[in-house]
Order: structure tokens, then C-alpha cells, then sequence
């Protein structure tokens, strides 16, 4: 039975947050903000997390799924644990109820793929939080490089080891983003990867440097780590015809072009507006949910950027042809 005929009538669109961890306590705080939104409430086993989203959102806590349908919900948002995801997407799918998952979409291919189908078959809205896209600085790059021929894509998204203990290495806490971004980028599909990566202080990889060839030809290269001192966020995108650099954290995007025979060129700063990334993926999500449109993110598109990911993870890494022992030294031509 679907939780929306159990729903008290009250204005709004009744929105659930499932995990109150630090992004499921920020879900909460901008969907209360929310024009036409009825925050029903957060789910999360534990006493403090729940009690700082409440603080936040000024809104109820449930201890369990079970309560916040009970309540009743149209649609939710899950940030809980990645592990627990197709086991709460399922249920609320179940239930009717519109999800937005967020990123990555699974612990597993697999998974990923059995959320996508039972989302298809209830006819409930899937949408997952890539939030990167909200970024306006990567809205600005993604506007100036469309329509243009792109020759390749550089994104570095670095810093120090994270407070919060993980279950994952950089690749699927990290990486997964800027996966998703490549394929945005040039609308197209990753053909080839080529990763390398390495646990130089965790138990899982800390640093990696990812290759990619696309469908239509492009070359994109990731460096992530987490033994970075400082945060850093960077895309870089090279066109036939310009050159594209975005700071996501300071949302500074600058083209380079009109590039001339003795080297020089032109630049300019483009425009970045100012939405905060979150609250633009939410208002994306309920307005696709209200209308029934297909949602900025699809689960499909969620999948295919952990099919990648988990694919950096699985191939291992080929060793260089050994060179031909050497008799003398090399000699120094010329």
C-alpha cells in the first residue's frame, strides 16, 4: 500500500531525510527551508545524530523506517550509510515513495541495477545525488564547452584524510564525482581505464590516478588522494578551440582563446551564479517528482559512474615492458 494515502492532509510536498549523518543533517536543514516542502521528518538509529538534524531543521525524528512511513511520506532523500542503500531504496520503492539516492548509488553494480529496475517497474521518480553537477562553477564549465570539439579533461579533487571513518578508499568517496562529471562533460561513454592507485596511510587506496578514453574519443585523467593538507577542486577542459579552467571552491571558471601562430590568446572570467549546490539538486528533485519529468540525474546514469568506478578498483595494474639488459652504457647522441 502506498504511504501517500495514509499521509495527514497538510500543505506541501511530505519529504523524508533517511540518515542524519553530516549530509543527511544538511538535506534536512535545506529542505525545511523549502517553498511547498512539509519536512515530515529524519530517520537515523542514532540519539545524536538525530538530535543535531532536529537542531538544524527544526523538525521530528524516527528511530526507524518503519515510524517515518508511518507518518507518511510522498518522496525521501537516503544518505545513510552506502551499504544500507538497496535495502532502504527498496522499501521506500515499495511503498510507492519517490527516492534520491544519495551518490554512489550502491555498494554494487548490481545493486545499482536492481534499484533502477524497481524504481521502473513502480513508476517512482529515481534520482541520484551526483551533487557536483549543482556546482555553479561546474554549470559555468559545462556551459563553455558546449557544442565545442573537447580534446581532453583534467579533474583533481584532493585533501586530507577524512574524521569521519569510511568503509571505502578515495575512488568511490571521491573519484565517483568526477567519473560522473566526465561523462556529463562529453555526453558520452568511458571505454578504457587505466588506473593506478595506492594505501599509503589507510587501509584502503588513498591515492589514485585514473585514466580514461571516452566513446567519442576524449582523454580524462583524475588525481584524488587524501594526503593532501588542504582541500582542492579543480577541472580543467581542452577544446579544439579554447581552454576552460573551473576552481569549484572558490567557483572562479576562466577561458582561455582566440589563441594566435606567435602563442597568444585571450582570456576572460565567466559568469558563476551563487546557488548552494544542495539545494539546487533538492529543488531538481522535487520538481521532477512533481511533474513526473525524468530527473536531472537518472539511475542509470548513477550505475554507470559505479560501473566505472568499481572498474578502477578491479584492474590491476600492468607492469612496463622490462627494457633489454644492457651491455655498455648508452651513448649521448650529438
Amino acid at each position: 500500500m502506498s504511504s501517500k494515502g495514509s499521509a495527514p492532509a497538510k500543505a506541501g510536498l511530505r519529504v523524508g531525510v533517511i540518515g542524519a549523518g553530516v549530509m543527511g543533517s544538511n538535506h534536512a536543514r535545506v529542505l525545511s527551508g523549502l517553498p511547498g516542502v512539509n519536512l515530515v521528518g529524519v530517520v537515523d538509529p542514532s540519539p545524536a545524530h538525530r538530535t543535531r538534524a532536529t537542531e538544524l531543521a527544526d523538525c521530528e525524528s524516527f528511530e526507524t523506517l518503519d515510524q517515518l512511513f508511518a507518518a507518511g511520506v510522498d518522496a525521501v532523500t537516503i544518505a545513510a550509510p552506502t551499504h544500507l542503500h538497496h535495502e532502504i531504496a527498496l522499501a521506500c520503492i515499495a511503498k510507492n515513495i519517490h527516492v534520491l539516492v544519495e551518490k554512489p548509488i550502491a555498494s554494487t553494480v548490481e545493486e545499482g541495477h536492481e534499484i533502477v529496475a524497481a524504481a521502473r517497474e513502480a513508476g517512482v521518480t529515481l534520482m541520484i545525488g551526483h551533487v557536483e553537477r549543482f556546482n555553479p562553477a561546474v554549470a559555468a564549465v559545462k556551459q563553455a564547452i558546449a557544442g565545442e570539439d573537447i580534446l581532453s579533461i583534467a579533474i583533481t579533487r584532493v585533501g586530507p584524510f577524512p574524521p569521519r571513518m569510511s568503509n571505502v578508499g578515495v575512488v568511490i568517496d571521491l573519484a565517483v564525482h568526477d567519473i560522473d562529471l566526465i561523462r556529463w562533460f562529453t555526453e558520452s561513454d568511458i571505454v578504457e581505464v587505466q588506473p593506478q592507485l595506492s594505501s599509503a596511510v589507510a587501509e584502503r587506496e588513498d591515492i589514485a590516478l585514473l585514466q580514461f578514453r571516452t566513446a567519442n574519443g576524449v582523454l580524462a585523467h583524475i588525481n584524488t588522494n587524501w594526503l593532501t593538507p588542504f582541500k582542492a577542486r579543480s577541472v580543467t577542459v581542452a577544446t579544439r578551440d579554447k581552454y576552460v579552467m573551473g576552481d569549484l571552491l572558490t567557483r572562479q571558471v576562466t577561458e582561455c582563446f582566440g589563441f594566435k601562430p606567435d602563442g597568444s590568446y585571450s582570456m576572460r572570467h565567466l559568469p558563476v551564479g551563487h546557488d548552494e549546490p544542495l539545494r539546487a539538486e533538492l529543488i531538481a528533485f522535487l520538481k521532477a517528482v512533481r511533474n513526473g519529468e525524468t530527473p536531472a540525474v537518472t539511475g542509470d546514469e548513477g550505475v554507470a559512474s559505479l560501473e566505472i568506478a568499481t572498474q578502477c578498483l578491479e584492474t590491476p595494474s600492468r607492469p612496463a615492458a622490462a627494457a633489454p639488459a644492457r651491455k655498455a652504457p648508452r651513448r649521448v647522441a650529438g
